[in-house]
């Protein structure tokens, strides 16, 4: 959510920033309805005010024995108290339509973004690790099949985009959701959570899902929505909230089921378990101040690259262009494993900086411990900590051996009982 009072103070500014995510400009436009809501407010409380004010003068003319000037004010305040509701009903729908046009505009890109308008502009940062040579890899499907990974059987029960994870499979994609949770709360400090996985229309609006991405969600009969991610249930924790400055920073993390209904993924990765309508991830959410956000969301970010390196996983970091952002973000770091099934690095962790665009929504603030009036907005950030489905397909591809048995990664075996490698179910 924008705040109409900086648009005011620098409408040129609001627009660049626009402009910067391939928008037009929408200042001016705004700034009038801006007016426009304003005007109506005041003549609202003008009237209210009249209103009033007449209502107390009734009593003096009473008083005065003035019967002429009582009629004339009883009269006019009637009138007012007709008119005064219609009023009030144009000026919050005027409030309304603006606040709706607002929560429409996506964040705008923090200076160092690079200006661009997709994928193929995002700039590498930094890459860490050897890539497997692709020659004679098999991709996860292949390798998983024997392990216990059945489409098949998914297919008919829930159809496309589903799978079952079954025996050795199941239990390395429940030891990698072990490994990451237990990592993120004793190294780096977050609490973990279970959360809720259904949430209503205000989470989602919080957070920005709703009401622009209604279509890539999942909704229940009775108006509920499943979540497509735990930053969701998490960020909205702070809900409403005032905050003192030193509970700040808040970190949590939580393994959760995710549900997306890809709808603007149709013909992508259809195969195996790159993109489906039911993950488990780990999230990483962080509530910061302002200050302390920029170092807060490095930070987060090197929480999730020290998975990936404790799983001798090879990955490289990219700072998203302004054009490939997710809606909310300020500033996204995309982490992209290598796959040698696919030859390609493919995303695996996105880790986003969203400034006080989710905190305005949720109207979460913190009270400064300087000598400050007043309370601020919170910073909110989250990331991937990691998607837990993609991190196996990365294990499987990169452990893979010539006898179909993947290699566990040394620092995930005790979380397998000390296994070094699963093996093909004979």
């Amino acid at each position: 959510m924008h705040d109409i009072k900086l648009i005011r103070e620098n409408p040129a500014a609001f627009d660049d920033g626009l402009a910067r995510r391939g928008l037009a400009p929408l200042a001016a436009e705004l700034l009038a309805a801006d007016a426009a809501a304003r005007a109506q407010q005041t003549r609202a409380q003008e009237m209210l005010a009249r209103r009033n004010e007449a209502s107390k003068a009734i009593g003096a003319a009473k008083a005065a024995k003035d019967e002429a000037r009582a009629a004339a004010l009883m009269a006019e305040v009637a009138q007012l108290k007709e008119q005064l509701p219609a009023l009030e009903t144009a000026q919050a729908e005027a409030a309304a339509a603006l606040e709706a046009s607002l929560a429409a505009i996506p964040n705008l890109p923090a200076a160092e973004v690079p200006q661009g308008g997709g994928e193929e502009d995002n700039a590498e940062v930094a890459r860490w690790g050897t890539p497997r040579e692709a020659a004679g890899c098999r991709d996860h499907v292949d390798l998983g099949a024997p392990l216990g990974l059945d489409v098949e059987s998914a297919q008919k029960v829930s159809g496309a985009r589903f799978a079952y994870l079954r025996g050795p499979i199941a239990r390395l994609n429940r030891a990698l959701a072990a490994f990451m949770l237990d990592t993120h709360t004793a190294k780096f400090g977050y609490q973990e959570v279970a959360p809720p996985v259904l949430v209503r229309d205000d989470a989602l609006y919080g957070t920005a899902q709703l009401p622009k991405f209604a279509e890539d969600l999942f909704q229940t009969t009775d108006g509920r929505w499943l979540i497509p991610t735990a930053e969701v249930s998490l960020t909205n924790l702070v809900r409403e909230a005032i905050l003192s400055e030193a509970e700040l920073p808040l970190r949590f993390t939580a393994l959760t089921p995710c549900f997306r209904s890809e709808a603007g993924a149709a013909g992508k990765d259809t195969r195996g378990l790159i993109r489906q309508h039911q993950f488990d991830k780990v999230e990483l959410v962080s509530i910061t101040t302002p200050d302390a956000s920029e170092a807060e969301h490095e930070r987060m970010t090197a929480a999730a690259e020290h998975i990936l390196q404790a799983l001798d996983l090879p990955y490289r970091k990219m700072l998203l262009c302004s054009g490939d952002m997710g809606f909310s973000a300020r500033k996204t770091y995309d982490l992209e494993v290598w796959l040698p099934g696919q030859a390609k690095y493919r995303e695996i962790s996105s880790c986003s900086n969203c400034g006080d665009f989710q905190a305005r929504r949720m109207s979460a603030r913190f009270r400064p411990d300087a000598e400050q009036k007043g309370t601020r907005f919170v910073h909110t950030l989250n990331g991937s900590g990691l998607a837990v489905g993609r991190t196996l397909v990365a294990v499987l591809e990169n452990g893979q051996n010539a006898d179909g048995s993947i290699t566990i990664p040394p620092a995930l075996r005790p979380w397998l009982g000390g296994l070094e490698a699963i093996e093909p179910v004979r």
